[in-house]
């Protein structure tokens, strides 16, 4: 009897070792994915830009070697890898014009759970006119001094100035499209805290901008590198620093400070404009 019981226990230990278990499956990290904006044109490929992080409890890292998806219109259309910094590249080629929301999620990993981020894959004809409006040229200036000047937080602390939605969505419902430039040394993050800003407040979607500093060095090349990729309807910059206006004017392109700035902040030749209905005057 006791040698009947002895296999029968053999038998169910092999059994346990040759099946896999949920007491002994590996747990998997918990992570999120911030995804950056994309530009193109119909027909032209382009890199969207994502990062994996990790989301353990006072631990912030990047998640290397990790599978990644573009997803666009619930189709996987691309894969990539992330590297050692957490960072992957996934190409597309949209065939229309238009801004279409697209998503990258984690593919199949047996040390990461399934997480998503969102952008923008924003596809325009290079004959639209664009405006490009720094950040801080929208929010209300009766912010609380606690928070910094240029940066989002909660919505309930930064509020957009009066009528810039309203103009804005105006100017881009039938001619000009917007980018938006924010500042911010992680450019991944600021990217979707600004994104969820924009659209919380329902300013008209564009392509999204991070910058690590704003100023006229960092403005100019990003002008510079837009009008040689073909975007020379790039003519006009709203915003609020004298180094953001000043980077349109030395490349002899129009300038709109908005609100009206404190003397000796003007630089010659920009157009001020107290509000945003002026904004809209001075086009």
């Amino acid at each position: 009897m006791i040698t009947h019981i002895r296999r029968a226990c053999f038998i169910i230990i092999l059994l346990a070792l040759a099946s896999p278990s949920p007491l002994f499956a590996v747990e998997k990290s918990s992570a999120t994915i911030v995804v950056k904006d994309a530009l193109t044109v119909p027909g032209q490929p382009a890199t969207i830009e994502a990062k994996l992080i990790s989301k353990q409890l006072m631990l912030i890292a990047a998640l290397g070697g990790e599978p990644l998806e573009l997803v666009v219109d619930g189709i996987v259309v691309a894969r990539a890898m992330t590297g050692g910094d957490g960072r992957a590249l996934l190409t597309y080629t949209p065939k229309a014009k238009g801004l279409a929301p697209v998503q990258v999620r984690v593919g199949k990993s047996p040390r990461v759970d399934q997480a998503e981020g969102q952008a923008n894959l924003v596809v325009w004809e290079k004959r639209q006119p664009i405006l490009v409006i720094e950040l801080s040229a929208l929010l209300d200036q009766s912010t609380p001094s606690r928070v910094p000047p240029v940066r989002v937080t909660l919505e309930s602390e930064r509020k957009p100035m009066a009528d810039a939605v309203e103009e804005l969505g105006k100017l881009t419902q039938f001619y000009y499209r917007v980018i938006y430039v924010v500042e911010g040394r992680d450019g991944f993050q600021r990217s979707a805290e600004t994104r969820d800003w924009l659209k919380h407040h329902k300013f008209p979607t564009g392509y999204l901008m991070t910058l690590p500093v704003i100023d006229a060095n960092t403005i100019g090349a990003k002008i510079d590198e837009l009008h040689a990729d073909g975007w020379r309807t790039v003519k006009v910059g709203v915003g609020r620093s004298k180094t953001f206006a000043d980077a349109f004017l030395q490349r002899r392109l129009d300038a709109i400070m908005v609100p009206e700035p404190s003397k000796g902040e003007v630089p010659r030749k920009a157009k001020v404009a107290k509000d945003w209905k002026e904004v809209r005057k001075k086009l």
